[in-house]
């Protein structure tokens, strides 16, 4: 059956969450927003493409830092209002240079990072 990403259910912005979980270690990576033509588009390019709501433009993760993230599966949830891309991971996946943007615990009133930076 074909896709459409018109049939996502997009915030009042026009985005949808979407998770990258690299597919091989089910480490769950990051989030960050699409729009429908960033949906299009990681389809299209099985490059994962987001929108940079800072900048207002899209952001194809890796592009200047060689980080890329390569689509292997990119699944909707039951509601239509969140996605979750299973990729292949080159590299970190947060801006602070480490392989997750989850790396935080926090426990009670106390946190401890989890996740040293990349090399």
């Amino acid at each position: 059956m074909p896709f459409d990403p018109a049939s996502l259910s997009y915030d009042d912005r026009g985005l949808i969450p979407c998770i990258a979980q690299d597919a091989g270690t089910g480490e769950v990576l990051m989030m960050a927003w699409m729009n429908a033509d960033a949906v299009a588009r990681t389809l299209e390019t099985r490059r994962v493409t987001y929108w940079s709501r800072s900048r207002q433009a899209f952001w194809v993760k890796g592009e200047s830092s060689g980080h890329v993230q390569d689509l292997v599966d990119l699944r909707v949830d039951c509601d239509r209002d969140c996605l979750l891309a299973l990729v292949h991971q080159t590299g970190a996946a947060c801006h602070t240079n480490r392989r997750v943007c989850f790396y935080t615990s926090v426990d009670g009133e106390e946190t401890e990072l989890m996740a040293p930076l990349e090399a």
